[in-house]
């Protein structure tokens, strides 16, 4: 006789309340949206500069939208891992985004202080969610933050020295 295979999925239980995972969840989801809207910004940025800068501006993007892109999937699967559906549209991230559209064709120096601006961005949206993962003992979440934390800034610090004279 065969066993039945059971349908259900089992409760979450991984010593988070359903409460948290659920704020957390919403949190990472707007850290994705503002990622994902910094991917998209940076790659149209690198697909577009133009002017003396080009080869080392159009570098330069291609190591952040890359970086960017990579960091999309640990941040979608630390909101599966938390039992909710990561956001997935350009609908979603439209609601959830801080991050303004860029209007216009920027010039060259233009792309690199709306990089930073987005950068900026996307650090106090990520920074803005520490406190209730530490609160609810959610390391896995604290050190993915932690991480995007230090990329982001450091990332803006550097695009904004090309910006000084």
């Amino acid at each position: 006789m065969k066993a039945k295979k059971s349908t259900s999925i089992s409760k979450i239980d991984i010593g988070i309340s359903e409460k948290d995972r659920t704020a957390i969840a919403a949190g990472l989801s707007k850290l994705l949206a503002d990622s994902f809207t910094l991917y998209l910004m940076t790659h149209n940025f690198h697909w577009n500069v133009t002017g003396p800068m080009f080869n080392s501006l159009h570098v330069m993007f291609m190591g952040q939208y890359t970086e960017q892109w990579n960091a999309l999937d640990v941040i979608a699967e630390r909101i599966r891992a938390l039992g909710v559906k990561a956001p997935g549209s350009y609908a979603d991230y439209e609601k959830l985004t801080t991050i303004a559209a860029v209007k216009g064709e920027p010039k060259a120096m233009e792309m690199v202080a709306l990089l930073v601006s987005a950068q900026e961005a996307t650090a106090r949206t990520a920074r803005s969610l520490l406190s209730l993962a530490d609160e609810a003992n959610d390391q896995p979440t604290m050190d993915l933050l932690t991480q995007r934390l230090d990329v982001h800034e450091k990332t803006a610090w550097m695009l904004r020295t090309l910006l000084e004279d």
